[in-house]
């Protein structure tokens, strides 16, 4: 196949750039200002900007520790995926095992044998951190919870977290179940690419079984959706080892960060860590959007696809980070696609790579996609296309 190698060099002049890589691997071994005392009660902290990853903030961010109902994060985020791939669907009643019902600590109270929609399961895990709808959709979608277990430590692997490790889907007391916060944060990045996510862990309050006997009041565990504005999301933790935890992401002037405790004395002490972190976040930073999730960046022709015509998008959105009031520099983006794209291609399949640069220096590299399923030409569109080429000689 010929090389379909295209580079566009797109100039953008933006506000303010720091010469903060944007690179969190990058910035995990910058600790940043020394001065910085965000998290002084917790064991660890982590605070990123969630479209570069850029870490603004950390804490010890690498130590090891029981992450409790944090856990959920992973759990909730391959929920999502097997309902953005069609998997699950959120009208689909789940009849509950004996097993997950009888899951103790957090709860939403199911009974053995009751059904319940995949979206009243889903808002029992997201708002009321309930351990038997993590468990019921976790046997929906891998057939037990140990084979969902399974999955959730592979996705660990596919996102490169090199200090967790997870038992259970819950986040209950058992031994050799570990994360950290900037793996913790790592999660969160994922797990909020799929933006439905966020109408969920945002609610304060809801009901399930609404108006019948066994009525449930949802309220959520994250008291920080209701009075600090701009909070989302996302997962609360606390067992007696964990002490209280609390993934936290809030969007401000279109700059969405994520700020992690863990190993807070108490939930005044644990809000008001993570209050500050994002209040240092939103007074001392700001991010340029680049492209939308979902935008189409450019397109393709295939000449051996069925439809030759191919839109290219970004999968998540992209922008920059920079400190306020700082000088402004060009940035630029390159796109370049595979030397070979083999057809067919899946929807979502990347198929290139979105360089953002400042000058020189490479800030972050996004995959690019193709938008929906490309199949191989049949043989009559190959034979209609050449004898239009043909006809136009």
């Amino acid at each position: 196949m010929k090389k379909y190698i295209l580079i566009f060099s797109i100039l953008f002049s933006l506000f303010a750039f720091t010469s903060l890589s944007t690179s969190a691997e990058e910035n995990a071994e910058d600790e940043g200002d020394e001065s910085l005392n965000l998290a002084p009660d917790a064991k660890s902290a982590i605070l990123i900007e969630r479209d570069t990853g850029a870490i603004l903030y950390d804490k010890n961010a690498h130590e090891a520790l029981p992450p409790a109902s944090m856990t959920k994060l992973m759990t909730l985020l391959l929920i999502m995926e097997a309902i953005d791939q069609g998997d699950l669907k959120k009208d689909e009643m789940i009849r509950i095992s004996e097993r997950a019902a009888s899951m103790g600590g957090s709860q939403i109270f199911l009974e053995a044998g009751e059904e319940m929609s995949v979206e009243d399961l889903l808002k029992g895990v997201a708002v009321a951190s309930g351990n038997d709808a993590s468990v019921a959709l976790a046997e929906r979608i891998a057939g037990s919870e140990e084979a969902f277990v399974k999955k959730m430590n592979e996705k660990v692997k596919e996102l490169g977290l090199e200090n967790t490790k997870f038992q259970n889907t819950t986040g209950l007391p058992v031994d050799d179940h570990y994360s950290t916060a900037y793996d913790m944060a790592m999660v969160a990045k994922e797990l909020l690419k799929y933006e439905d996510i966020t109408n969920y862990t945002s609610i304060y309050e809801d009901y399930l079984r609404k108006g019948q006997e066994n009525e449930f009041w949802l309220v959520n565990t994250n008291k920080l959706v209701r009075f600090y504005p701009g909070v989302d999301g996302l997962k609360t933790g606390y067992t007696n080892e964990a002490k209280y935890c609390l993934t936290a992401t809030a969007e401000k002037n279109d700059m969405r960060v994520v700020a992690v405790v863990m190993g807070a004395d108490t939930t005044k002490e644990r809000n008001a860590t993570i209050s500050s972190m994002l209040d240092y976040a939103f007074n001392q930073y700001e991010t340029h959007p680049l492209f939308e999730k979902d935008e189409v960046v450019t397109k393709l022709q295939l000449l051996k696809a069925e439809d030759k015509d191919m839109n290219i998008i970004v999968p998540e959105s992209v922008s920059t980070l920079h400190r306020k009031g700082e000088s402004t520099d060009d940035v630029t983006t390159d796109i370049s696609l595979n030397e070979e794209i083999p057809l067919p291609i899946n929807k979502g399949e990347q198929v290139g790579v979105l360089t953002v640069k400042n000058g020189e220096e490479v800030i972050s590299e996004i995959p690019l996609t193709v938008e929906s399923d490309v199949k191989q030409a049949t043989y009559f569109t190959l034979l209609k296309r050449t004898l239009q080429e043909i006809a136009k000689n």
